[in-house]
């Protein structure tokens, strides 16, 4: 019996879509197999966020046949969620304030980074009495704390590799709650799962090391586990990820060329990212 999961492709509007927002939304809609798939519109950072972008992005989506049927959730009308979540967290003793500017944060870390390549935080803050009102401050995860209640480094089970170890302490005190848009990325997109039900996630592996951060805020909050199935990234010919600002590959550069949607499902940049045998002349396709 093949199992049916549901999956999401979740785009912030920060420009056009590209090759590479393509592959993402192909491979969340065929990692489905049969269940839901659905859209997710990241867009809680209104300074980087444009409603031009999103309007574009549903159009090229709908256009390429990857809009769904359903409800589109937009991050921006669900703020008050988040903040619940975080109040939550708080009240555990889980969170705390954090002051430190960049400079300081590279500073105390002594060449120190995280898996993911952020400069790991060395929890300068910690313990520390302050005024948190205000934007002034952003709200830390006080991350052994939560280790201790989870009484395990949470683990997961990714799609054609089987159990991966968590490595969550090695990141230390990741932010939950930024200064400009009270939110984070590992807060939203973990809440946003668990309420939509998603039970297969998928997304690029630049995305993969952060999965240990994501599960121990699913164990914190009781939220349910889900698979995970990173895809591989298109690959600029210098080794940088392809961009929003890399026109060439742009959804809407190609139509206005004359490529049709099926074409551009086709593209081979598209076809590497879900794994299939062929030659890729612009970069290259990388999975791990």
């Amino acid at each position: 019996m093949t199992l049916s999961f549901r999956t999401r492709f979740a785009p912030s509007p920060t420009g056009y879509l590209h090759l590479g927002h393509v592959a993402s939304a192909l491979h969340a809609q065929q990692m489905a197999c049969g269940g839901a798939y659905h859209v997710r519109i990241e867009d809680c950072d209104q300074m980087r966020c444009r409603p031009l972008f999103s309007v574009a992005l549903e159009e090229d989506l709908r256009w390429l046949g990857l809009w769904p049927q359903g409800e589109v959730r937009r991050q921006s009308e669900h703020k008050h969620e988040y903040h619940a979540v975080l109040a939550q967290l708080r009240e555990r003793g889980l969170l705390y304030p954090c002051r430190c500017t960049r400079a300081e944060i590279r500073a105390a870390s002594d060449g120190r980074y995280a898996p993911d390549g952020s400069v790991y935080y060395a929890g300068s803050c910690r313990g520390r009495c302050y005024d948190a009102a205000g934007d002034s401050v952003v709200w830390r995860l006080d991350m052994q704390r939560a280790l201790d209640v989870v009484q395990e480094e949470p683990g997961w089970w990714e799609h054609g590799r089987g159990r991966i170890m968590g490595q969550a302490a090695a990141f230390g005190d990741v932010v939950l709650a930024r200064r400009d848009t009270g939110v984070s990325y590992h807060l939203c997109v973990t809440h946003d799962d668990a309420l939509l039900g998603v039970n297969r996630v998928t997304r690029g592996m630049d995305m993969f090391a952060v999965t240990s951060v994501h599960r121990v805020l699913q164990v914190l909050m009781g939220w349910p586990e889900p698979e995970y199935a990173h895809h591989a990234l298109i690959m600029e010919t210098d080794g940088r990820k392809l961009s929003k600002r890399d026109g060439a590959m742009g959804v809407r550069v190609l139509r206005a060329e004359g490529w049709s949607a099926e074409a551009v499902l086709a593209h081979p940049h598209v076809r590497c990212v879900l794994g299939d045998n062929v030659r890729v002349s612009f970069g290259r396709c990388a999975r791990d």
